[in-house]
């Protein structure tokens, strides 16, 4: 915070000056470059270009933890582009306390978002002291155990249909020279995966004490040493996965070469690239197979205030696009995600996508740790999670000491 604001005496000024491009030209930064998701967001850019403006593609490949800071140095440093991604949450909330970042209630209303928005809690998140900051693009869960079936047929066993099955087909798999769990050397993916095994061992109580209420005393309790358990069997599953970006780690599921993946539901795009089929070629488990819930999180995009009218117009105009009934048909049935609009037609949707829907109809659903949390304890869950999934000598019980101080101290 301290730093942000010490950009923001130059910012302003800066916001007011320098050369512009084509009034019809807007910069749209994300962290979108695997193939699943170079081939949704291509939706998105088709759909603004058919409007007569230009989407000026500003991706930058590494994930989130790689690109936010990026996004958020040229915000502060008076570089804003047109548009960027962040995460549903609290990453953009010191942007929009700083008054960096436009309102979209004007545009919000006549389209009736708060209507067709659902569930409600993803326009909340873009809804600060009652305006509108923001778009949600989509509604993505992290609670999916991705399987593939050629790895388990090449070992001569079932493919598992929850976690503790998978966890005793591991030394098949093992034996018949497969990885049993792909997981990428990257902050976000072992913190999401331990978050995953969260409510699918603990359950969503416990879940939502720990990081809604910040329980440290539930944080510390037999409940997430069970998970804590858990989390280390997949550490060992995982032990020969030696690759670093989660598609990566998805492309050994999809040939064979691993048997599962905790990831979300944007995997699918990797799938549906690759030419697989769900229910044939691979399974998925949301839940991990034991608690058929999903979290309730996904993208959405912020549009940095800028001095040019013609690039403010064409703000209003990306935003609208973006939530248009057919460019969110589009753009999530590549991604892997499910619409926020609840008035979509899905009937192309694959098996996964549909067990999703149903989970989402039935309102079993938790919301993302980003909402929940500031971006200094997602952190410190970062630096421990990646600690404890490469250092075998870190004991499950050490580590959860270290994890109940930090829900001890979360704001």
């Amino acid at each position: 915070m301290k730093i942000l604001k010490a950009l923001l005496a130059g910012s302003a000024m800066l916001l007011c000056g320098g050369s512009v491009a084509s009034a019809t030209d807007l910069e749209v930064t994300h962290w979108w470059t695997s193939g699943g998701e170079s081939a949704a967001v291509a939706e998105f850019a088709k759909a603004f270009n058919a409007t007569g403006n230009h989407w000026v593609d500003g991706a930058i490949a590494g994930g989130g933890n790689t690109a936010r800071p990026v996004f958020v140095s040229r915000i502060t440093g008076g570089d804003p582009m047109g548009a960027t991604m962040f995460n549903q949450g609290r990453q953009a909330e010191e942007l929009v306390e700083a008054g960096l970042m436009r309102d979209l209630t004007d545009i919000a209303t006549k389209e009736k978002w708060s209507e067709v928005i659902r569930p409600k809690s993803l326009y909340d998140g873009c809804t600060v002291d009652g305006k509108v900051y923001c778009v949600p693009v989509n509604i993505h869960s992290w609670q999916w155990l991705w399987l593939s079936h050629k790895a388990f047929e090449d070992a001569g066993v079932p493919v598992p249909t929850n976690w503790d099955e998978f966890v005793a087909a591991a030394p098949a798999l093992e034996k018949a020279g497969k990885i049993p769990l792909a997981l990428g050397r990257q902050a976000w993916q072992t913190t999401g995966a331990f978050n995953v095994l969260i409510p699918a061992i603990a359950g969503k109580e416990t879940y939502l004490k720990v990081y809604r209420d910040h329980d440290a005393e539930v944080a510390a309790g037999p409940e997430i040493a069970k998970v804590f358990k858990a989390a280390d069997e997949a550490r060992k599953l995982a032990a020969k996965s030696n690759v670093q970006d989660w598609n990566q780690a998805t492309n050994l599921v999809i040939t064979g070469q691993a048997g599962g993946q905790i990831m979300g539901d944007w995997a699918q795009g990797e799938f549906q690239v690759a030419g697989q089929v769900a229910g044939k070629d691979y399974s998925c488990l949301p839940g991990l197979g034991v608690n058929a819930l999903i979290s309730v999180g996904g993208d959405a995009f912020y549009f940095p205030k800028l001095s040019d009218p013609e690039k403010s117009k064409a703000q209003e105009v990306l935003a609208s696009t973006m939530l248009n009934p057919k460019t969110q048909v589009a753009f999530n049935l590549k991604k892997g995600s499910v619409p926020v609009r609840g008035d979509v037609d899905l009937a192309a949707a694959n098996d996964c996508m549909k067990k999703g829907l149903q989970i989402l109809a039935d309102g079993n659903t938790i919301p993302d740790p980003p909402k929940l949390n500031t971006e200094d304890t997602n952190n410190q869950l970062n630096d421990l999670f990646v600690e404890f999934f490469s250092t075998p000598s870190m004991t499950p019980e050490d580590a959860q000491k270290r994890y109940a101080e930090i829900i001890a101290s979360a704001d």
